[in-house]
Formats: structure tokens, C-alpha cells, sequence
């Protein structure tokens, strides 16, 4: 019986699927054929995007690390980098919506691949200075050097408008407002109840996720012309949290530490909905915006 099956060009990054007789196709259309097979093709795409990953950073490694910056002619392989990643996370995230219907089980795996694939596209994406602008940017008080005392808290831009975002701040005594992260709390500051700041940003970047995926200019949701902060608002939420949750200091792999499948899906819905609005404004994301 004839299958579809992933498509890679020689020479080109990324990989799209095709039906049975060769037509470019979408997983998620795919998974309404006859005899469809989820619990195959699903983890058959992470495992290619596992492979895009590996083969971007084994390339630029360096330069997403921020080790030097691109060479002028490795600007179009960041490029068609983030695109093809963007392109796959997408791709997976309606496919999976899909599967949920037919009755098969998230994957806690897809949150890792999928948060990692978002790290590293937020990371090319920088090198291009095409990356989103984090909530509160310009705002902000510099540390300075030494411990600084205050209270941390995750302080939303606008409690009425979710899809703007929230980031995790420091307050001083003297009222300075400084820049903070997950990873700080968790792992260089004392007193901090992690559980419950976990428990906090979860909330924050479901809320964001939620209100940024919706139609354009619906209630509650991005209006036309906000696309830009909003992209920065879920990038952000989503990137402080896969950051605090790398294998280690030093590569891009993310974990699901909790082992919770509520965790991979989240980070799933959230890197969808980062593409999603994007591909309202990125000419090189438009063929994705009706997806």
C-alpha cells in the first residue's frame, strides 16, 4: 500500500510530506486519509526535525551561540533556517490538533524538540535583527554591579490586553524596575518558591498563547497592527522558559523536567502561535498564514 511520505530536496534545509501518488501535502490533511497512520507519521516528522535542528547547528553553532557574528553569506542560511523550522513547528502543532481528534496522546518528546526548534529559531532570527522585541524593552532600569535586593515578580504589560505580555522583573526599594528571568529565579536566587513560579509563568504563557492564536482582531485577541508586540510577547514567555529548561548551560537541547505532557503541549501551542503571528508580517512566513 502506497504511503505518503516525507520530501527533502538535495541541498535545500527543511522537509515537507506528500501523498501516495507525489503531491505536496499537509500532515494534518494527511492524517484524514484512510487508514492514516498518527502514531507513525507524527513522531516520523519530529524525527526530521530533529535532523534540521542538528544539521542548523551544526552549521552556526557558533554564530547562534553568539560566539561571533554571521558572515555575510551565512545571513541566507539563518534565514532558511528559521523558515524551515518555523515552517515544521507549524506544521506538527496543526497535526497534532488533528490527531487529538482521532484519540492519540501528546507526545512529551514534541515539546522537547519543538521548544528547542523555538530556541534556535529565536536565536537565528536575532542574528538577523528580525527577532521580536521583549515586553517592558526600553523601560528598564540597568543593573548595576554587585547583589541587588528587591522583590521578583512576573509583571504583565496590560492585564486588558493578554497578548502583549508579561516578563519577570525585579523591584528594587528605591522603585527601579530591572530586568529578570526564569532561569535566575530558579537557579541563582534565594527564597524563591520554584514551584510556584513555574506554576506562574505556565499561567502567563497559556494566557499569552491563547489570546495571541486567536483570529486577527478578534475580542480579546491581537488587533490589526499589534502583531509585531505580540510576537515579542509570546517569544519571549516561550524562550524564558525553554532557556531555564536546557539540558545544559551551554547547548540548545530543552527538557521537560516535570515529565508532564501538559508541559510539551504547552510549549507545542505556544511555538505554533509564535509562527502563526509572525507569518501575518514575515513575507518569508506568508505561505504559512493560512495555516
Amino acid at each position: 500500500m502506497a504511503v505518503p511520505r516525507i520530501d527533502q530536496a538535495d541541498g535545500v534545509l527543511g522537509f515537507g510530506w506528500t501523498t501516495p501518488t507525489g503531491e505536496p501535502a499537509r500532515l494534518a490533511d494527511l492524517l484524514a486519509l484512510p487508514d492514516a497512520e498518527p502514531h507513525r507519521w507524527l513522531p516520523t516528522h519530529l524525527e526530521a526535525l530533529d535532523d534540521v535542528l542538528i544539521a542548523v547547528t551544526g552549521a552556526l553553532g557558533e554564530v547562534l551561540g553568539g560566539g561571533r557574528a554571521p558572515r555575510p553569506e551565512e545571513r541566507e542560511d539563518l534565514a532558511a533556517a528559521y523558515v524551515a523550522l518555523d515552517r515544521a513547528v507549524l506544521e506538527y502543532a496543526r497535526a497534532a490538533e488533528a490527531a487529538d481528534v482521532l484519540g492519540v496522546p501528546r507526545d512529551l518528546r514534541a515539546g522537547q524538540i519543538l521548544g528547542t526548534a523555538h530556541l534556535v529559531g529565536v536565536r537565528a532570527r536575532y542574528c538577523l535583527g528580525l527577532a521580536g522585541v521583549p515586553p517592558f524593552e526600553g523601560e528598564l532600569d540597568t543593573p548595576g554591579p554587585g547583589m541587588v535586593g528587591g522583590f521578583a515578580g512576573l509583571h504583565r504589560v496590560d492585564d486588558a490586553q493578554p497578548w502583549r505580555g508579561a516578563r519577570w522583573l525585579v523591584v528594587t526599594e528605591d522603585g527601579r524596575r530591572l530586568p529578570a528571568s526564569l532561569s535566575m529565579l530558579l537557579h541563582d536566587s534565594s527564597g524563591v518558591d520554584k514551584e510556584a513560579t513555574l506554576r506562574e509563568h505556565r499561567e502567563a504563557l497559556a494566557q499569552v498563547t491563547e489570546a495571541v492564536d486567536g483570529a486577527p482582531g478578534s475580542p480579546g485577541g491581537v488587533p490589526r497592527g499589534g502583531e509585531l508586540e505580540a510576537a515579542g510577547a509570546v517569544d519571549w514567555l516561550l524562550f524564558d522558559w525553554v532557556m531555564a529548561h536546557r539540558e545544559s548551560e551551554s547547548g540548545a537541547g530543552v527538557e521537560i523536567r516535570s515529565g508532564k505532557v501538559e508541559d510539551a503541549t504547552m510549549i507545542v501551542a505556544a511555538a505554533a502561535a509564535s509562527v502563526a503571528v509572525r507569518a501575518r508580517f514575515d513575507p518569508a512566513l506568508l505561505p504559512l498564514a493560512s495555516q
